[in-house]
């Protein structure tokens, strides 16, 4: 049914831009538009519970962990637009870690869902908080924005970065540091 929804509006769209939806190249443009936005939106069908399913474990580790330069691409709530790029996600473990997928899944889970950057980085580092509760979380996302770059100012190299650092990360300059410091050398050192 919500399908059906989408292709009826997809149609009113090509319509209203002055196009035939009956012609031959948009004949099932529709379809793989309704199609491409149950892909794109997949998030809403997910939890953190579920994407998690369990992964968690009881170490004794209280080190930094930190996965770096997770891509991503998402929907500007704005335009419906994409943006794309990056993510930079740590944790200080209190005697537990969570399975290493799982930190691009939840990544993945926020994205696939229409955003903002600034609230999709502030998701994900509440939910390792909520998850894991561990000694803090630090999240930098790194992002491209088609509704900046083809739009509007058509600004194609400007990119955005947000930030949310959590427990250690925002109270301990030094753990805020070495964060930093891993994510620039990700960066400069890649395998």
């Amino acid at each position: 049914m919500k399908d059906m929804k989408t292709e009826d509006a997809v149609r009113v769209i090509l319509e209203g831009i002055g196009e035939d939806p009956e012609r031959q190249g948009l004949a099932r443009t529709p379809h793989r538009v309704a199609k491409m936005y149950r892909e794109v939106t997949a998030g809403y069908g997910q939890s953190a519970r579920e994407v998690v399913n369990g992964a968690i474990y009881d170490v004794a580790y209280d080190e930094m962990v930190v996965v770096t330069n997770i891509e991503f691409y998402s929907m500007c709530e704005h335009h419906m637009l994409p943006f794309y790029g990056v993510a930079h996600v740590a944790y200080l473990p209190k005697g537990k870690v969570i399975g290493l997928s799982k930190i691009p899944r939840i990544v993945e889970m926020f994205a696939r869902r229409l955003q903002v950057q600034e609230n999709m980085t502030r998701q994900i580092a509440d939910t390792l908080q909520d998850i894991l509760h561990p000694q803090g979380v630090g999240v930098v996302v790194e992002g491209r924005h088609m509704c900046m770059m083809m739009r509007g100012v058509q600004k194609d190299q400007a990119k955005m970065i947000t930030s949310t650092l959590v427990g250690a990360f925002k109270n301990d300059e030094k753990t805020r540091d070495e964060f930093l410091q891993l994510i620039r050398s990700s960066r400069a050192n890649p395998f």
